[in-house]
């Protein structure tokens, strides 16, 4: 009897640990659901790489004029001839020359001015040291010629011409006064080339020989200024 009531007694113990097992306390399921994994979905954009703007610029067209392929050039000349102790006076003339190079290039010249009078025939009246056959002014010259900074040069905004300035220097012949004279050219010039054939040069160019007209052996210096143009053949 002793031992039946001691097993029921056993049984009544633990049949509550038992169902305790079984039981769920109510935040258990939050916690669980807190330690599932989350899934993070991608970012589709944060993977792309960022687009690159391009910028919309309208480039200006520049239109260079070429020098022609040919390495002849032929044209002509005028401006004012100061000629020493004779007054300054229009000259006019022609000018070929042949390119050998990009830098160098050969240049002859044929140029025609009249002299004026002296002070001294301003200042005497009727007197007259020349004839008018004889003030006439002729020379020639050859020269070498070196383009010293070629480049461009810009009209406007769209419009873009090659140019040069260049050195010269050679010799010659000058005939005035009843006499041919030997004569030392030297000078400097400025090209522009419009279009592929034709340039446009503004030069500055002494002429220096000796003469004794006045009495006196001396050497001459005489100063011209020109404008003209060229054609390359």
């Amino acid at each position: 009897m002793e031992t039946r009531a001691r097993v029921l007694l056993l049984t009544a113990l633990l049949l509550p640990l038992a169902g305790c097992a079984s039981l769920h306390w109510p935040w258990s399921k939050d916690q669980a659901a807190a330690e599932e994994p989350v899934a993070v979905e991608a970012d589709e954009t944060a993977s792309a790489p960022p687009s690159v703007i391009e910028p919309e610029v309208q480039r200006r067209k520049v239109k260079v004029a070429a020098i022609d392929a040919e390495n002849i050039e032929i044209g002509a000349y005028f401006g004012a001839l100061s000629i020493e102790d004779f007054g300054t006076g229009n000259v006019y003339g022609i000018r070929a020359a042949y390119h050998v190079t990009e830098d160098f290039f050969f240049e002859a010249n044929v140029g025609k001015s009249k002299a004026g009078e002296t002070s001294y025939e301003t200042l005497g009246g009727d007197v007259q040291l020349l004839t008018d056959a004889e003030r006439q002014f002729t020379y020639y010259s050859l020269s070498l010629g070196y383009n010293l900074f070629p480049g461009e040069v810009y009209i406007g905004r769209s419009l873009a011409m090659n140019s040069a300035f260049y050195l010269l220097g050679g010799i010659g012949s000058t005939k005035f006064a009843g006499d041919q004279h030997f004569t030392v050219n030297f000078g400097a010039g400025y090209r522009i080339l419009p279009t592929d054939w034709l340039a446009i040069h503004i030069d500055v160019q002494d002429l220096v020989f000796q003469s004794d007209l006045l009495g006196k052996d001396k050497l001459t210096n005489n100063i011209g200024a020109y404008i003209g143009a060229t054609a390359f053949f």
